[in-house]
C-alpha cells in the first residue's frame, strides 16, 4: 500500500473520537479510584429535589474562585476556538485542523484541572446557582438538536415540521456556542465525587465536550454517533432515578425511549421492518413494566410533550429574535441605502 492510499483510508476524525471515547473512560475511572479521599468531607442533610447535596456548608474565597475562575476559562477559550473556526470559513473534512487539536487539548486540560480543584477546594458552581439551571440547560441542548436535526430526519415518524430556512441557518451557526456552554456549565456545576450518578455524568459529559472539539469534522456530523449521544441521556436519567429509588425510573426510562421511537431512529437509515420491530419492542416492555399501574402510564409522555412544545417554543423565539434583529439593523442603514 502507497503512502498516498494510507492517507486517504485513514480518517484522523475517527481515530480522535474513539481516542477521545478511551480518555472518557479511563478518566472516569481515575475519577472513582480517587473518590475515596473526599469521603471525608461534611455535608448538609439533603432537603429535597431543589438542593444540591453536594457542595461545601462554608464556602470561602478560593472555593469559589477557583471554581468560577477555571470555568470563565475553560469557557473562554472553546468560545474562542470555535469563533475562530468560523471566521476562517473551515470546511468539513475527514482532518483534524489545528484548532481541533487546540480544543482537545484545552479539554482534557482543563477536565484534569477540575479534578485537581476538586480534591483541593470540592466545590463546584453549584455553591451559587440553582440545581435546575444544570439540568435545563441539558434540556434545551438536546431541545436544539431536534430542531437542528428535522430537515434530515423529521420531528415525528420521519415527518418533517415547516421551518423556515433562515430559522435553521441561524440555529445551526450559533449553536457550537450554546451547545459549548451548556456542557462547560454542566462540567463544572459538579465536583468530581465518585457516587455512580456523578460517574456517570462525567463521562456523559467528557463525550459531549469530545463531540464539541470536534467541529467541522465529517465525525462530528456522523448520524450513529450522534444518535448515540442523544440516546445515553436515557440510561444516565434513568440510571440516577434508580439509584434515587423514587420509583420514576420508568419515566425516564420510556420517556427518552419514545424520543427514539418517535424521531431518533428514523435518521438511522433503518429499514421499515426494522422500526416497527423497535417499536413493537418498545411497546411490549412498556406494557410489561406498567402491568398493574396503569394510572401511572401517562409517565410516558412528559418528557416526548416538554420537548416537543420546546422545539415549537424554540422556533418562535428564534423567529421573533431574527425579526427584531431585521428591523434594528434596517434602522441602522443609511438613507441612501434603504
Amino acid at each position: 500500500m502507497t503512502t498516498k492510499t494510507m492517507k486517504n483510508t485513514t480518517r484522523q476524525d475517527t481515530g480522535a473520537l474513539w481516542g477521545g471515547i478511551l480518555f472518557s473512560f479511563l478518566f472516569t475511572g481515575l475519577i472513582w479510584l480517587l473518590g475515596g479521599r473526599l469521603d471525608s468531607i461534611e455535608l448538609l442533610p439533603d432537603t429535597g429535589a431543589s438542593w444540591y447535596y453536594w457542595k461545601l456548608p462554608e464556602p470561602t474565597f478560593w472555593t469559589r474562585a477557583t471554581a468560577w475562575g477555571f470555568y470563565l476559562a475553560h469557557q473562554v477559550t472553546i468560545w474562542g476556538l470555535i469563533y475562530l473556526a468560523q471566521k476562517r470559513k473551515t470546511k468539513y473534512s475527514t482532518g483534524l485542523n489545528k484548532l481541533n487539536w487546540w480544543a482537545l487539548g484545552a479539554n482534557a486540560f482543563f477536565i484534569t484541572l477540575h479534578l485537581i480543584q476538586t480534591h483541593l477546594w470540592y466545590d463546584g458552581l453549584a455553591q451559587d446557582v440553582s440545581i435546575w439551571s444544570s439540568q435545563v440547560s441539558v434540556i434545551i441542548l438536546l431541545v436544539w438538536v431536534l430542531l437542528m436535526e428535522n430537515k434530515r430526519r423529521g420531528l415525528f415518524f420521519g415527518k418533517k415540521v415547516p421551518i423556515s430556512q433562515e430559522i435553521m441557518r441561524f440555529a445551526r451557526k450559533y449553536h457550537g456556542y450554546y451547545f459549548a456552554w451548556a456542557t462547560i456549565y454542566t462540567f463544572w456545576y459538579h465536583p468530581m465525587v465518585s457516587t455512580p450518578g456523578h460517574l456517570f455524568g462525567f463521562a456523559y459529559m467528557f463525550l459531549l465536550l469530545l463531540q464539541g472539539s470536534l467541529f467541522f469534522t465529517r465525525i462530528h456530523v456522523n448520524k450513529y454517533w450522534m444518535v448515540v449521544q442523544e440516546f445515553t441521556v436515557l440510561a444516565h436519567g434513568t440510571m440516577v432515578a434508580v439509584l434515587q429509588g423514587n420509583n420514576l425510573w420508568p419515566m425516564f426510562a420510556f420517556g427518552f425511549g419514545a424520543m427514539f421511537v418517535i424521531t431518533q431512529m428514523h435518521g438511522l437509515g433503518l429499514s421499515n421492518r426494522a422500526r416497527w420491530l423497535i417499536a413493537a419492542a418498545y411497546a411490549g416492555l412498556t406494557l410489561w413494566v406498567y402491568n398493574g399501574r396503569w394510572a401511572a402510564l401517562n409517565e410516558i409522555i412528559r418528557i416526548p410533550a416538554i420537548e416537543y412544545l420546546a422545539v415549537l417554543a424554540m422556533t418562535g423565539i428564534f423567529w421573533v429574535g431574527l425579526r427584531l434583529a431585521g428591523i434594528v439593523k434596517s434602522r441602522q442603514k443609511p438613507a441612501w441605502q434603504s
